[in-house]
């Protein structure tokens, strides 16, 4: 299991963080997601790598726009 930490810009409320969970959840190797919306972080648990352009279509396609700046932890 790999854990990473995507910055997304735009989320403010609970809502927010409930429609970034949602579409995350739906990209293919996420099993578990973590939303911050004070930090303005998402953190994603998956079994396998992502690849940055399914992520960036899913925050996206909640309303949102995926900064640039993320981290990974094995």
């Amino acid at each position: 299991m790999t854990e990473s930490t995507y910055s997304v810009r735009g989320m403010v409320c609970g809502h927010c963080a409930g429609f970034v969970s949602e579409e995350m959840e739906r990209v293919a190797g996420v099993t578990a997601v973590a939303v911050d919306v004070e930090s303005g972080e998402v953190t994603v648990t998956t079994d396998r790598d992502l690849d940055i352009a399914d992520v960036r279509a899913a925050v996206e396609e909640a309303g949102y726009e995926l900064d640039d700046r993320h981290s990974r932890r094995p």
